[in-house]
């Protein structure tokens, strides 16, 4: 039989081509594969096949006509517009979809981001950020006000404890009845979450006495009020597991499938939940990760980490090549800067950078102490000379006067509670410092907080000895092509050793594009089966 390839070259060239079926064969004793489909009598026997393997299938039909896009791929919104324009752009038009990172930037800023990817992508979908803010309602609100005023039609929506009427009014206010009677949400909602407390209320409408609320306000009409009791909160749901900056660490293994048997039991029971999607998160950074979150059933994957590393990222060449150089390991909890006061932490780099350590070390001096003047005198000199670089009795005039501009009402209760004041101006730092490291600070480089998961470090790994080790080399499009297409290798090579084929370890490397070099496989080499043996 033609087609036939005994040696590793063309065994590998047999699997990785993707759009045809895979037949693994044994002619006279010796086991290969082929693509062509063996001639019944011929002295071929086929010892297992694998179907086509196309990305596209990887995840959910209906989240890919949902959302308008091609393939089952997010990237998630990383603050601060790290997941900048060009990035989702770039994105966009490769046909995954992605969030631009408007948590953390100031309303104008968000604006001005808002108005260039209306213009630069006419007609296509993409997402921005809506974080909840717990001491800040004023600017969910105003981004909401942007959002609306400019058409965004979908918003990730994260670190929501519970729905808020600002998440609700964006939600709400896009629908319309459609020709059917059905409802028609014209505004989706992509929620991030990690526990399924929270997954639960955004599987179920909205809350009733917010509905009415914004009906009295003139928010929504008589129509939309009736018609928000009958869709869910949010259209998909994204499991976040051991992901970078806000992350309990849960495993994927075990809560996707809580929160898909959460939404299957919605649909159990007849009610709109039971139709949203679900996602996974944390941890996304090989082509075997994504094949695992879609082998556990996951509608679609959202990668974070492995976009910051990458040239579209809006952050600095110098916090990229840190990130090029991460392992695995080399991640740590660190107070965060928005709950502070809460004892919330957010996982970031700690390989080059002090962060982790010095935010840590704030933290303490909070917790063990009432005030700024209750700081003993060698913890008043640290301070001054490695965090802030002034004396500390400067800070707080510095952090009241933008305070004042941004949430007076904050400033006010500052100055009636010293702790707070003390807390503030901590926060000064732990806000400052990821500042620093999108801007690349020079005199800062060893205060950058950069967030970062593990999965930063297993892609590193598995691009190593490429040209993507340099982050110069690596685009947001190329590596979503290249997870989703390994992942849909990893369901071949799975659907051989289910079906009975022992495939050595050498079948399992897909190296990235920029890496594949096949003149320098080694020859020969054989595929076994058990049914061979």
């Amino acid at each position: 039989m033609t087609g036939v390839r005994f040696d590793r070259t063309g065994i590998r060239g047999a699997l990785a081509t993707l759009d045809r079926p895979c037949y693994v064969v044994r002619v006279q004793g010796r086991i290969g594969a082929t693509n062509k489909r063996p001639r019944p009598g011929s002295d071929t026997d086929v010892l297992a096949a694998a179907a086509p393997a196309d990305p596209r299938l990887l995840g959910s039909a209906a989240f890919l006509r949902r959302h308008a896009v091609r393939q089952p791929y997010m990237a998630g919104a990383m603050a601060g517009g790290i997941a900048s324009e060009e990035l989702v752009v770039a994105l966009a038009r490769a046909g995954c979809l992605a969030s631009f990172g408007a948590a953390g930037l100031e309303p104008a800023r968000v604006e001005r981001a808002v108005r260039a990817l209306r213009r630069q992508l006419p007609g296509t979908t993409w997402a921005a950020n809506l974080i909840h803010h717990p001491a800040a309602p004023r600017t969910e609100r105003e981004t909401v006000d942007i959002y609306l005023c400019h058409g965004v039609s979908c918003v990730e929506a994260s670190a929501f404890l519970s729905p808020t009427v600002d998440l609700v009014r964006f939600r709400a206010a896009g629908l319309r009845r459609g020709r059917d009677g059905a409802p028609v949400a014209d505004h989706r909602v992509i929620a991030k979450v990690s526990q399924t407390a929270t997954a639960a209320f955004f599987l179920r409408p909205a809350p009733a006495e917010l509905i009415a609320e914004l009906e009295r306000q003139g928010a929504l009409t008589a129509e939309q009020a009736r018609l928000a009791a009958r869709v869910p909160l949010a259209d998909d749901i994204t499991v976040e597991a051991d992901s970078a900056g806000h992350t309990d660490r849960r495993p994927l293994v075990t809560q996707l499938p809580l929160i898909m048997a959460l939404r299957d039991g919605e649909a159990r029971a007849g009610r709109p939940g039971g139709t949203a999607g679900v996602g996974a998160a944390g941890g996304i950074g090989t082509p075997q990760a994504a094949f695992a979150a879609f082998a556990l059933g996951a509608d679609y994957v959202v990668t974070g980490s492995v976009n910051q590393g990458c040239a579209e990222a809006g952050t600095s060449t110098a916090a990229k090549a840190l990130l090029a150089s991460a392992g695995v390991s080399d991640c740590i909890m660190a107070p965060s800067a928005d709950m502070f006061e809460m004892g919330v932490d957010v996982q970031v780099l700690k390989r080059g950078t002090l962060f982790p350590g010095r935010a840590a070390w704030l933290h303490r001096l909070y917790r063990d102490h009432a005030s700024l003047d209750d700081l003993p005198a060698p913890d008043r000199s640290r301070l001054e000379r490695d965090v802030f670089r002034r004396p500390l009795d400067a800070m707080w005039p510095e952090v009241a006067a933008y305070l004042e501009r941004h949430q007076p009402e904050r400033a006010e209760q500052a100055r009636h509670d010293p702790r707070l004041r003390m807390a503030l101006v901590f926060r000064w730092y732990l806000g400052l410092s990821s500042r620093w490291a999108a801007s690349g600070n020079g005199d800062r480089q060893g205060d950058f907080q950069i967030w970062c998961g593990p999965a930063m470090g297993a892609f590193n790994a598995w691009v190593r000895h490429t040209p993507w080790s340099a982050p110069e080399n690596r685009h947001v499009a190329a590596v979503a092509d290249a997870l989703l297409r390994g992942a849909a290798y990893h369901s071949r090579l799975a659907q051989l050793r289910f079906a009975g084929v022992r495939l050595p370890s050498w079948c399992a490397e897909w190296p990235p594009p920029a890496a594949v070099d096949t003149t320098a496989l080694p020859t020969p080499g054989l595929v076994t089966t058990s049914r061979a043996s």
